[in-house]
């Protein structure tokens, strides 16, 4: 299960994901046809494990005993940026990171994605910020993941004035903060980009679970991760990121009650709910 790659819900939606955890399922609408409405189980014995992706577990780490019945982890993500790309994330070193420490090694990767450079975020920037977080992770991850960002549709990056790198040069950045990481006891890996010279990461990875899963075809070709159901929503998301692909032309919809079955615009009744797992 995938929780989500579509909006942030352990820095936003804890108490709706705990909720739901509770309840034993969730809902979710097919964000091409939203009368169409999967209902997944939220029980141990239906879920072979639950992969997180945040930039802030804050709201949700200090109740992450009620998650013991389940295998999990975390792909979170820690960038060099501040609040001129992402507008509502909290103190990278005050609230996030500490938030990151809490989790475990096993159970927490390190993204640093997606990487643009432009006048103030340079390749040196990158070096000095990515040091000084690889240290402040020291032991507390065994593995990082990388990018360099994308051009999606309905997402207007011209505002960011990113300098177009090489892939040669693209290649020449990721080798030095690998070189960085392995420093610092983590292997940095990349995520759908093979031109980078390092390990492919698996994001949503059965084996982390005990599980073999196919290859999700509905992500990009050099993507490794495994099926998965996404109980997000696109356009929930409020953290803010100038790059951010999920919120469809910079629209957010109102955030949901913590005690609704599923995320985005409630049920009209007019949906045909089907059992998925």
């Amino acid at each position: 299960m995938s929780a989500s790659r579509r909006t942030d819900i352990p820095a936003l939606f804890s108490e709706w994901f705990y909720n739901r955890v509770r309840k034993g399922f969730v809902l979710l609408r097919n964000p091409y046809n939203p009368l169409q409405v999967g209902r997944v189980s939220l029980t141990p014995d239906h879920v072979d494990g639950i992969v997180f992706w945040t930039k802030n577990a804050a709201p949700m780490v200090d109740r992450l005993h009620e998650l013991d019945a389940f295998q999990y982890y975390f792909q979170y993500t820690i960038t060099p940026y501040g609040r001129d790309v992402e507008s509502n994330i909290p103190n990278k070193h005050e609230v996030v990171i500490p938030a990151f420490k809490k989790i475990g090694a096993g159970k927490a990767v390190w993204r640093y994605d997606p990487v643009f450079l432009n006048e103030r975020y340079t390749w040196d920037y990158h070096v000095r910020a990515f040091t000084k977080i690889a240290e402040e992770l020291e032991g507390c991850t065994h593995k990082a993941v990388m990018s360099f960002v994308d051009s999606y549709r309905g997402v207007d990056l011209r505002p960011l004035h990113i300098q177009p790198l090489t892939p040669e040069r693209q290649r020449e950045l990721a080798q030095q903060l690998a070189e960085i990481a392995a420093a610092h006891g983590i292997t940095l890996t990349a995520c759908a980009e093979s031109q980078l010279g390092l390990p492919m990461s698996c994001c949503v990875d059965g084996k982390m679970f005990g599980v073999e899963k196919p290859k999700d075809r509905n992500q990009r070709g050099d993507c490794t991760c495994v099926e998965s159901f996404d109980i997000g929503a696109y356009s929930t998301c409020s953290n803010g990121c100038a790059y951010c692909y999920a919120n469809h032309y910079g629209r957010i919809q109102p955030p949901p009650d913590p005690g609704c079955d599923l995320l985005g615009p409630p049920l009209t009744g007019n949906e045909r709910i089907k059992e998925r797992n």
